[in-house]
């Protein structure tokens, strides 16, 4: 079975001098490496979210501060699961000549994985910040992580993407199957 070829494949191969099958394994090794960066940080955010309610003074949280618990939790492990799920998928398609369906959903679970961890970290410091030092300070160190996170992760590297060279062609996956 052939892979599918893009609109794309004449400026990769001219300018990158490779197939769309070398292409889809360039994305593929990317799309690990990514993941091997980020799948740790969440794992062991994770662990400790998990262990925090055999402390002692976790009986102590408010309300509100116990459903932040819990959502945090629920998007710290979601956003394992979604970080982690590219191995799955890739051990369930192996030898099944399905590479683009593969880099197709796993860059999707990377960037549900990534946003899921962004909100993890935000309602971490959320709950850090309301246990230590209340109410608005929670709001103000939550919303400056959430801008941070969104500046970093979104608005950087859409800016670079938007200001980079009008000739290349689409970086985003979705770019390229629409242009096929």
């Amino acid at each position: 079975m052939k892979p599918q070829a893009t609109g794309n494949d004449d400026w990769y191969s001219s300018a990158r001098n490779e197939t769309h099958t070398e292409r889809l394994d360039r994305n593929w090794l990317s799309l690990l490496q990514e993941l091997r960066v980020v799948q740790t940080g969440v794992q062991l955010l994770t662990g400790f979210l998990l262990t925090l309610p055999f402390q002692s003074r976790f009986e102590e949280l408010s309300d509100t501060q116990t459903a932040i618990y819990l959502a945090t939790v629920m998007c710290s492990i979601s956003a394992t699961a979604l970080l982690v799920a590219p191995v799955g998928m890739h051990r369930l398609l192996f030898r099944r000549h399905q590479l683009d369906q593969l880099v197709d959903a796993a860059h999707l679970c990377a960037l549900i994985g990534l946003l899921l961890l962004g909100l993890a970290l935000t309602g971490v410091v959320a709950l850090i910040f309301s246990v230590v030092v209340g109410t608005l300070a929670a709001s103000l160190a939550a919303g400056g992580v959430a801008a941070l996170l969104l500046a970093c992760w979104v608005i950087l590297p859409l800016s670079a993407r938007r200001n980079g060279p009008a000739d290349e062609a689409p970086t985003d996956l979705g770019e390229a199957k629409q242009n096929s």
